[in-house]
């Protein structure tokens, strides 16, 4: 008898994943926890049912939420990451010759803790103890309230806005998150998918505009989560995406990411600019 797990992407849509092998099943203080050997995506990371992350997909994910912000601003050296739990943002930020210092910041130890065991592949800096990278269990809200001019980028890898993930997508939040940044500075975070969330997307968008001088959306194709497309908000107090040039090499090799990506990632359809702009764009 075949064996799936499902997500409920939405009232009318899910989406299931043939497994051959649970290799965890149970409950952190903040919510269920799964991990699972798919047929499709390799091994696969389910919070609260929600699918996470996958072995076969996650450096799309993983490169376009951290160099995306990263290669935008000219000299990132501090650089701040609220969630990311599994260590894939943080093993992407830490390749940035420029990068000094990281600090890593998530709610549940328990998400830190299988990831080193089971995803050794994207837990890399966190198994190497790379020497930037600093791992906070904690409240990251309550850490970003309390900061102030201090970091280069922050980059909000975050779950849904359900549970632990709900008070990452508040307009006081984006406030602390722009206390937080230095003059220059500037901050990305995943906002779910344009075509399945767009009533959450412009919610997000009224509030980071409102804060920030420069504030821009970037797509991307993730085949895990809802519709297969993505998006992340930016957050920026100088640097303006859409008039970005190359400031520095990129020394190391990418799957994804690349310097026309750079680019045309905020290359927006029709339907995600009149979901921001309204029709006059």
């Amino acid at each position: 008898m075949k064996q799936y797990v499902t997500e409920h992407q939405s009232p009318y849509l899910d989406l299931s994943a043939e497994v051959s092998e649970v290799l965890y099943k149970g409950k952190s203080e903040f919510q269920d926890i799964e991990v699972v050997e798919s047929k499709e995506f390799g091994r696969m990371l389910v919070l609260d049912g929600v699918f996470q992350t996958s072995i076969k997909d996650e450096f799309m994910y993983h490169e376009m939420i951290a160099h995306i912000p990263l290669f935008l601003h000219p000299n990132p050296k501090n650089v701040l990451i609220i969630g990311g739990g599994d260590g894939g943002a943080a093993r992407e930020v830490v390749r940035h010759p420029e990068v000094e210092k990281v600090t890593m910041v998530d709610i549940d130890g328990k998400v830190i803790e299988l990831s080193k065991k089971y995803f050794p592949e994207i837990a890399k800096a966190m198994l190497e103890n790379n020497p930037k990278l600093t791992v906070k269990v904690g409240d990251g809200i309550g850490f970003m309230a309390q900061a102030e001019a201090y970091y280069d980028v922050i980059i909000v890898d975050c779950s849904d806005p359900i549970g632990p993930g709900e008070g990452l997508f508040t307009y006081e939040f984006y406030k602390n998150t722009y206390k937080a940044l230095k003059p220059d500075g500037l901050f990305v975070q995943q906002t779910e998918s344009p075509f399945m969330h767009q009533p959450l997307i412009q919610k997000i968008w009224k509030s980071v505009s409102e804060i920030f001088p420069i504030t821009r959306l970037y797509t991307t194709f993730i085949p895990l989560y809802p519709s297969g497309m993505h998006c992340f908000t930016i957050g920026s107090k100088k640097y303006d995406p859409l008039t970005w040039k190359p400031n520095r090499a990129q020394t190391f090799k990418t799957r994804y990411y690349n310097e026309g990506i750079q680019r045309s990632a905020f290359v927006l359809p029709n339907f995600v600019k009149e979901l921001l702009y309204g029709e006059e764009k």
